[in-house]
């Protein structure tokens, strides 16, 4: 599927897929966030993703409207203030995507599938 921006020189149309990918960096790049993550539905076990399959931690939708719905599943560092994180992470996300892509998100989900310990 793919969203549209439309102006007065034509239309760009964008993979949900870039839009995942982008949304993923931007949140990687957040203070508390150690990862995306992956759910086995085989085992119910989540797995940590980094790097380039980060974007599986990360659903786009775009609905009959062309609204953008985000939704991402992250682990967070132990010891940090989750509403705090989760906030940034919208903030930061949404920012980015208007910034880079000029889409306006309509809605962000934010799932904590895990805590992981930070080792120094």
């Amino acid at each position: 599927m793919t969203s549209t921006i439309r102006n007065e020189n034509g239309r760009i149309s964008i993979d949900t897929e870039v839009i995942a990918q982008y949304a993923s960096h931007a949140a990687l790049d957040c203070f508390g966030i150690v990862g995306m993550a992956e759910i086995s539905m085989k085992d119910g076990i989540v797995r940590l993703l980094n790097g380039n399959v980060a974007k599986k931690g990360v659903n786009v939708i775009i609905d009959e409207n062309d609204k953008l719905t985000i939704e991402f599943h992250i682990i967070v560092a132990y010891g940090v203030n989750i509403k705090t994180v989760v906030d940034n992470l919208i903030s930061s996300v949404k920012y980015q995507l208007n910034d880079y892509m000029n889409i306006k998100v309509n809605t962000i989900n934010v799932y904590v599938d895990g805590v992981k310990v930070i080792d120094d």
